[in-house]
């Protein structure tokens, strides 16, 4: 419970609510003439807005203003969310229409977040949280996000969470100094720590891709020291042989959610099974040669291709996606056909390998097979 030795704890309450606002309106105004130049604003920017929040809550609907006036025309706009990218120090604003109840330090309602670029130390996460659970920790993205009802609010989030990382204070030290400041800052003597970040956050990614824990996982180029223009000829061949398993289990998977006919369904489960398999043997030949595959460009642009083709059949429905599909799986089978005899065994170095891609060509084959024999038993 914040304390206000001079008033009473009812009148400390209700001018809290009252003059925290006017006083983070104030400081606002007072920051306007540092305001970037992507705050400028057209007439259409505003209206766009103004239409979206017009039956919005008053207090997202206040904060949203705020932002606007402050860093100009948001990047985007939705009915639920407005947002703003690269804003000042910030790597995004965001204001929800939704209010969260949150109670500390003091009852209020959570609709605006600020994010930063900082990679959390894993060993720090829980703490943060415990300090301030509407506090959003995403390592693998490298963000840092603090969720509050007022701008300084974030900003003296943000700032003690780097106190607590780099152990300046500790978790209950961080509570206390956040009431306390909230009621320095009621009381208009605008503390540093709700004013302005304290230090500056990364200005390059903090993103954390973490560890595979499948053994004989692929590795991406440009991780761990791996070249980010490809890796050796035969960690290449593996992870296009893991590429395709993946693009042919996810395309079996979505088919079978349209439950289509016996035949098709069938074909699908086989499909799944099988590339499955080959994919777990991939990996484990990887292990025993001591090769590990490596996803490069080109093989992130075959994931890429896969998911494009299958995004283009998941609108599809009953005979139309069972067509599209078969066709799909005729095709890209004799792709993987090509790839296989064009480029793989020509590039594959270990003989283990090239023993593994002609297994897998075979299996290739016999699916084409399949899919055509499916596929014309279609058309009759």
């Amino acid at each position: 419970m914040i304390k206000i030795h001079t008033f009473s704890t009812a009148m400390a309450s209700v001018l809290a609510l009252t003059v925290t606002l006017l006083s983070a309106h104030a400081a606002d105004t007072e920051k306007s003439e540092k305001k970037p130049a992507s705050a400028t604003m057209s007439s259409s920017d505003s209206s766009s807005m103004e239409k979206t929040i017009a039956d919005w809550p008053n207090r997202p609907k206040l904060a949203a203003r705020e932002m606007m006036a402050k860093y100009g025309a948001p990047s985007e706009i939705t009915s639920e969310r407005i947002i703003w990218k690269n804003p000042g120090a910030y790597k995004r604003i965001m204001v929800t229409r939704d209010e969260i109840p949150h109670d500390f330090p003091k009852p209020h309602m959570d609709f605006l977040e600020h994010t930063i670029e900082y990679n959390v130390p894993q060993d720090k996460v829980a703490d943060l949280i415990a300090f301030d659970a509407s506090s959003t920790i995403n390592r693998t993205a490298g963000e840092l996000s603090a969720r509050c009802d007022l701008e300084g609010h974030n900003v003296l989030t943000l700032n003690l969470d780097r106190d607590i990382i780099e152990g300046k204070k500790t978790v209950a030290e961080a509570r206390k100094a956040f009431g306390d400041n909230v009621v320095q800052d009621v009381m208009g003597t605008h503390p540093a720590y709700v004013e302005e970040l304290q230090f500056k956050p990364s200005d390059k990614s903090a993103r954390f891709s973490d560890q595979p824990v499948i053994p004989g996982s692929p590795k991406r180029a440009g991780e761990d020291g791996v070249d980010a223009g490809k890796g050796t000829d035969d960690a290449e061949v593996l992870a296009f042989i893991i590429a395709v398993d993946d693009n042919e289990i996810l395309a079996a998977a979505e088919a079978a959610k349209k439950k289509p006919s016996s035949a098709v369904l069938d074909y699908a489960k086989m499909m799944h099974q099988e590339h499955g398999k080959n994919e777990a043997e991939t990996m484990e030949l990887g292990q025993k040669i001591n090769v590990t595959p490596v996803d490069t460009a080109d093989v992130d642009k075959l994931r890429v291709k896969g998911a494009g083709e299958l995004a283009a059949l998941i609108p599809l429905q009953g005979d139309n996606f069972e067509a599209a599909y078969v066709a799909a799986m005729v095709k890209g089978h004799t792709e993987v056909l090509e790839m296989i005899d064009n480029k793989l065994l020509k590039t594959a170095d270990n003989d283990a390998v090239k023993k593994h891609l002609n297994e897998t060509r075979s299996t290739v084959a016999q699916h084409l097979e399949m899919g055509k024999k499916l596929q014309a038993s279609m058309k009759r």
